[in-house]
């Protein structure tokens, strides 16, 4: 299980805010105590997708892997508004899994989340 704090879930509260589906996302990670996978199981749901494994955001978070690097930058500044917004401007996914995801990404560490796309010599 992939655990958020609520002194995480207020600091993305703060940093989307201007964002209505991810707020609803975040509410529904608040219900679910913190547990990423359930809520994102839900929220997956509810939009018509159709998670197949418990482990169903890992797999969602990597499909979306490249985009989701592209902005690696941002990510490690803390900026996950600018990345949520370029997020959402590609149309990867429905919004309301943007702050799932983005919340995945931070636990699993940008920088290993992103290592297998580095170029290895």
């Amino acid at each position: 299980m992939t655990a958020v704090t609520p002194e995480e879930i207020a600091q993305f509260r703060t940093e989307l805010a201007a964002y209505p589906d991810a707020l609803k996302a975040l509410d529904v990670i608040e219900d679910c105590e913190g547990d990423l996978e359930d809520a994102a199981l839900s929220l997956a749901i509810e939009v018509g997708q159709e998670p197949d494994s418990l482990n169903w955001l890992d797999g969602f978070a990597k499909r979306c892997r490249v985009a989701l690097c592209e902005v690696k930058d941002d990510f490690l500044s803390g900026k996950y508004a600018a990345v949520a917004e370029t997020l959402m401007a590609k149309r990867l996914f429905p919004e309301i899994l943007v702050a799932p995801v983005l919340m995945y990404v931070m636990k699993q560490g940008v920088n290993n989340f992103c290592d297998p796309l580095e170029f290895k010599r």
